[in-house]
């Protein structure tokens, strides 16, 4: 388990300083708030769902921070505000992030075919580019997340080949959007590639010691299992546990589809990038050009840009498969995380985003998406 350790948090990098605000102070309607978070404690008394963490931010200004139910209702342990989740696909925000970090460094470039990074990769594969991964126009297949035979002493790398020698392609490199977990773990082992590090150690020192991210993690074996979620799915109307904290790692090895483990707070800093133009406070991880692009439609078929689902009125959001969601919205200048680890309720996360908005005082002038 002591493998899969992040570095400690570097005292040098001071990190974003997130604040706890009055909503009116930061232009919000405190009583619409309010009904918004009551959507979902609403929900959790109906037993919708198990519990939730919801997060609202004008830019550094916390106007919101809420946990309501349970993380684990049958030990009876309430939802805590630091509790950590397992994000799952919103991972795929951050590993894209990472690999425009090494675009900027000149360590890889968009337009670069992956076997220029990893050799192995051959094949209908090899000519697959980097900014195709990132948008999910690779056409490789969505699933499985890792192939049968997964070692613990494997690397995104060799799993990037494996996937070359064994699957196929299912549409044209560059011509359509498909969902792709394979996609991304392949994008992971660019990463890798190009930085010489795991996944993991240069996500830790490219973003989460400089933004002060202490409590955000890669594998269910370094996260503490005290804080964590438990996951819940429903079936003919009962609850039933997917994943307990304590139960077995998903899988062996790090991966870029998914894993990763935060709280809302960690998160919301994260956000702070794309929501600042590539930087949080005083510290910079992206280039205005990068983060303008990332949020701009990319896709050759859908709104999707770099490592996120792009709105018409040009925000961009992101779901995970064990119940979260998170939004930035630039022209409101606002933040938004709904953490659940119960199945996913798009109209009760529609209804809360609306109220959220309506909780403006003054409504900005939204621009539009454009590519």
């Amino acid at each position: 388990m002591a493998a899969f350790a992040l570095l400690a948090a570097n005292p040098l990098f001071a990190g974003v300083e997130l604040h706890r605000t009055a909503p009116e102070a930061a232009g919000f309607d405190g009583g619409k708030l309010a009904a918004a978070a009551s959507l979902y404690r609403d929900a959790v008394d109906r037993d919708d769902i198990r519990g939730v963490v919801l997060l609202v931010a004008r830019g550094e200004k916390v106007v919101l921070h809420e946990a309501i139910g349970w993380r684990d209702k049958e030990n009876r342990l309430p939802m805590e505000k630091d509790t950590l989740f397992r994000f799952a696909s919103n991972t795929k925000a951050v590993v894209a992030t990472g690999a425009l970090i090494l675009a900027e460094r000149g360590a890889l470039s968009l337009d670069d075919p992956v076997a220029k990074h990893i050799p192995g990769v051959n094949g209908d594969f090899s000519g697959i580019t980097v900014a195709q991964l990132i948008t999910h126009a690779s056409g490789v297949p969505r699933g499985p997340i890792f192939l049968k035979d997964l070692h613990a002493d494997s690397n995104l790398v060799r799993e990037a080949e494996r996937f070359a020698r064994e699957l196929k392609l299912e549409t044209e490199p560059g011509t359509q959007f498909s969902y792709s977990n394979v996609g991304y773990n392949i994008l992971g082992g660019v990463i890798e590639a190009a930085s010489k590090q795991r996944l993991d150690y240069f996500l830790q020192g490219a973003i989460y010691e400089p933004l002060g991210m202490t409590d955000t993690f890669h594998h269910e074996s370094v996260a503490d299992p005290d804080r964590m979620a438990k996951v819940y799915t429903r079936k003919d109307g009962k609850w039933r546990t997917r994943w307990a904290p304590g139960d077995e790692a998903s899988y062996p090895i790090v991966r870029a589809s998914g894993g990763m483990i935060a709280t809302a707070w960690d998160y919301t800093k994260f956000l702070q990038i794309w929501l600042n133009d590539g930087s949080a406070g005083s510290i910079r991880i992206l280039s205005p050009d990068s983060v303008q692009a990332g949020r701009a439609i990319q896709s050759p078929t859908a709104s999707y840009g770099y490592g996120w689902h792009v709105d018409e009125d040009g925000s961009i959001g992101h779901g995970g498969s064990d119940g979260t969601y998170a939004w930035v919205d630039p022209a409101r200048q606002l933040i938004g995380l709904i953490l659940t680890q119960s199945p996913r309720d798009d109209d009760l996360r529609k209804e809360f985003r609306d109220l959220v908005n309506a909780a403006l005082l003054e409504e900005p002038a939204v621009r539009k998406s454009r590519n």
